[in-house]
C-alpha cells in the first residue's frame, strides 16, 4: 500500500508512464477507499495504459473487459458451456442402465436422477468472463472496463450493482462474492453522457492531451526505456 503520492509517481514512473500530480492524487485515493476510477478524456492520451502500468505497479492481475455497442450480461459476466453439458448428457445417457440399477421405485429412480441434475449447472460448465474472472480471482486483481461509453444504457445500468457490492448473482449457484475486492478503472472517450448514478460510484479523472513541459517528460521517458533496452539486447 503506498504511503504518499509520490510514491505513486515514482512506481508509475517505473511503468513508464509519467503520471501527473492529479492522477497521482486519484489513484492514492482510491486504493485508500476501496472505490472504482472513472477516467475520462479523448481518446490517445493513455487511460487505458494507465490501467495496465498501475495494474504492474501494484502486482495485481490485469482483467479487460473491453466494451461495445450491444455488450450484454452474458458476455461481460458469464456462460454456459452448452457443448461440454451436451457431451456430459450423452455420458449420462450411456450410464442410465448402471446409475438406475437397483432403484427399489418410481421415486427412488427420480431421487437419483435429480442428484445428477445438479452437475449441469456447476462450476465445471461455467465459463467465466471479465466481470466474473474479477469476482472470482484468488489474487487481487485490476478490472480495467474500457470504453464504458461504447456499451448501451442498459448495460451501464447492470454494472452498478457489481460495482456497488462486488459480487454476482448466479442463479443456478447463488450468490458469489469477490474474494479480493478488485480495483477497477473505468475509462470513457466522453462518447455519450454517462449516468450519474455511476458517476458517484467512482472518484473522477480527467486526462487530456500533454502539455510541452508533459510531454517532454513523456519522451524523456520513452528514450531512456528504449536506451536501456538496447544495451540489455547487446
Amino acid at each position: 500500500m503506498f504511503q504518499t503520492t509520490k510514491e505513486v509517481i515514482s512506481s508509475l514512473a517505473q511503468q513508464q508512464y509519467i503520471a501527473s500530480d492529479e492522477i497521482a492524487t486519484v489513484l492514492f485515493l482510491a486504493e485508500k477507499l476501496g472505490k472504482p476510477v472513472l477516467s475520462e478524456g479523448p481518446a490517445g492520451v493513455g487511460k487505458t495504459e494507465l490501467g495496465k502500468a498501475w495494474a504492474k505497479a501494484t502486482g495485481r492481475k490485469l482483467i479487460r473487459l473491453q466494451c461495445y455497442e450491444g455488450l450484454d450480461e452474458s458476455k461481460a459476466l458469464y456462460e454456459w458451456e452448452y457443448a461440454k453439458q451436451m457431451l456430459y448428457t450423452q455420458l449420462l445417457r450411456d450410464k442410465l442402465q448402471d446409475l438406475l440399477a437397483g432403484s427399489g421405485s418410481l421415486s427412488d429412480a427420480a431421487n437419483r436422477l435429480s442428484q445428477e441434475e445438479d452437475v449441469f449447472f456447476s462450476d465445471r460448465f461455467l465459463l467465466p468472463r471479465p466481470l466474473l474472472q474479477a469476482i472470482l480471482s484468488p489474487e487481487p486483481a485490476l478490472l480495467l472496463i474500457d470504453e464504458i461509453d461504447r456499451s448501451d444504457a442498459e448495460f451501464e445500468a447492470f454494472l452498478l450493482e457489481v460495482l456497488s457490492d462486488f459480487q454476482i448473482s448466479v442463479p443456478e449457484l447463488g450468490t458469489l462474492v469477490a474474494k479480493h475486492q478488485p480495483m477497477v478503472i473505468l475509462t470513457s472517450n466522453n462518447t455519450r453522457e454517462l449516468s450519474e448514478a455511476l458517476k458517484r460510484r467512482c472518484l473522477y479523472l480527467s486526462i487530456n492531451y500533454p502539455n510541452y513541459d508533459e510531454e517532454l517528460r513523456i519522451v524523456g521517458c520513452a528514450c531512456r526505456s528504449w536506451t536501456s533496452r538496447s544495451h540489455s539486447r547487446r
